[in-house]
């Protein structure tokens, strides 16, 4: 290898909750360098959230994510002409990378009026283990233990 490897970098962490997961949430909820309105979106959602459990906003959040993160995921690995789906552990930064994208998308493909609304419902739903998100993570663990016959084509 000629070059080595980037540098990590670190965004800050947010400034409501100084959190760290809160920060990449609200980067990936961002849209065309908005971040204030990402923000407003992300700190409603959360409000809402509050409001309708009666518990602490962030655990509420943080529990979502958890419950959203796939543990495997199928990898297209190419063998002698035959493509095969191989079974891989997921690292732990691509493990919530992937919840909070399949978050985002869920909760904007809702019907309700506001993208807070919508948001919250989906972290609500996340959070109790039921929703769209959890039924893709479901469905990508499904597949992994389907396809558990070419792990051993991993490498």
């Amino acid at each position: 290898m000629r070059k080595r490897k980037a540098d990590k970098r670190r965004s800050a962490p947010d400034p409501k909750y100084n959190d760290m997961l809160v920060a990449r949430f609200i980067n990936n909820l961002m849209k065309d360098g908005k971040k204030n309105t990402a923000r407003r979106i992300l700190y409603g959602a959360m409000e809402m959230m509050a409001e309708k459990s009666g518990q602490d906003a962030l655990e509420m959040f943080r529990k979502a994510v958890s419950n959203a993160a796939p543990q495997v995921e199928v990898r297209s690995r190419r063998i002698g002409g035959a493509t095969y789906q191989v079974p891989s552990e997921v690292p732990d930064n691509r493990r919530v990378a992937l919840a909070i994208r399949w978050l985002n998308n869920f909760a904007a493909g809702r019907r309700d009026k506001t993208m807070a609304e919508r948001l919250a419902a989906e972290l609500l739903a996340a959070a109790n283990g039921e929703g769209p998100t959890i039924k893709r993570r479901d469905d990508t663990h499904r597949m992994a233990e389907a396809n558990r016959a070419f792990a051993h084509y991993k490498w």
